[in-house]
């Protein structure tokens, strides 16, 4: 038999993988271009403004010329060239120039022409000062989302709002509330307390600033009374007093003893209110607590009476040594100290002489 020389033909398969691959890749490089918007011949969204906003006008509608759909099903919007869009001023705004016609266009190169802000603020109508009081335009405007604060002078209350906010009012702009008022202030008579009275008592209104001062009454009992608490009032506001009424009650405290202590000062046979008594312990006792004591409105001692406990001396207490008897002492030790330098110095001064005369 004779071996076929005939070359084998090579399996398709390298050239089919090959051919897959490119178009594989050819597929990868058209899927970016597939993902991008189709609205590439048209204009995109036209940009935001603060003060003015698109104009309801079918002539000029603000939606897109045209809509497409990718491959992928996403819609993209566009506004073809010459696409022509008008803009009005928001509420609250005005036109900087009256008559003005605020255009955006759509241009040949796909761009919207250039377009800046147009409107500004409307002003709210200035407010005249109230009576009695001022009012403050905060940062000095009165344009649209301003406020206006307002105060009364000294001696005066506000009735009203304090504030006022410079608003949209239908197709205008107006504050948000009625001007306040400034009225007196004035005080309805304080308190009567019992056992004490105030002056002036016979008048129905007080007005800013003025001064009642309370009082007590004489007692009829052993023991006199003590006023409790403030006894000038003053009105600082509309029917408002600057405190509370005073009381006036007995307030008596028991005589201050204190075992093995003394007082120093405050003494006294009655104890009333604010009275104040100072103490000292006896010699060897020490001190424990606070050595000044004031009669408190409860008819107690404040804070409560110190003790006086006996106490063992340190040694800081001991009898310092007589400074003469030290001094005398530091002389004597000086003394012997010299004579023993000198008693040295003269045994040194023998032994020299005695081995200079040996060597001559």
């Amino acid at each position: 038999m004779k071996a076929s020389c005939a070359p084998r033909k090579a399996p398709p398969r390298c050239s089919e993988r090959l051919a897959s691959s490119g178009r594989f890749a050819g597929v990868l490089l058209l899927a970016p271009l597939l993902m991008l918007p189709a609205s590439s011949d048209a204009c995109g969204d036209p940009p935001r403004f603060v003060t003015m906003k698109p104009k309801a006008d079918p002539a000029s509608s603000y939606s897109p010329g045209f809509v497409t759909v990718t491959p992928q099903g996403n819609t993209t919007s566009g506004y073809p060239p010459g696409h022509r869009i008008l803009y009005e001023c928001r509420l609250g705004f005005q036109p900087v120039t009256p008559g003005q016609v605020l255009t955006l266009v759509c241009q040949e190169n796909k761009t919207w022409s250039s377009l800046q802000e147009g409107c500004k603020r409307k002003l709210c109508s200035n407010l005249a000062d109230p009576m009695n009081g001022q009012v403050i335009f905060v940062n000095g405007s009165m344009e649209f989302g301003s406020q206006a604060h307002y105060v009364c002078n000294q001696g005066y209350y506000l009735i009203g709002t304090s504030i006022s906010h410079c608003d949209i009012s239908g197709d205008g702009v107006d504050w948000s509330d009625h001007p306040p008022t400034c009225e007196k202030v004035l005080c309805k008579p304080p308190k009567e307390i019992p056992n004490g009275k105030y002056t002036n008592s016979h008048k129905d209104i007080f007005e800013y600033n003025e001064v009642v001062t309370y009082s007590c009454d004489p007692s009829n009992g052993p023991d006199e009374y003590s006023l409790i608490g403030e006894s000038r009032l003053i009105c600082v506001g509309n029917d408002e007093w600057s405190s509370q009424p005073p009381q006036c009650k007995v307030v008596k405290c028991e005589y201050p003893a204190v075992e093995n202590g003394t007082i120093v000062s405050g003494h006294g046979h009655k104890f009333y209110y604010k009275a104040t008594v100072v103490f000292k312990c006896n010699e060897g006792f020490d001190l424990h607590g606070n050595n000044i004591v004031v009669c408190g409105e409860n008819s107690t001692w404040e804070p409560e009476l110190p003790k006086c406990i006996k106490g063992h001396p340190s040694p800081t207490d001991a009898t310092p040594p007589n400074d003469a008897e030290g001094l005398g002492a530091g002389f004597i030790v000086l003394i012997v100290i010299a004579l023993l330098v000198g008693i040295g110095v003269l045994l040194c001064l023998y032994f020299f002489l005695c081995r200079q005369k040996k060597k001559g």
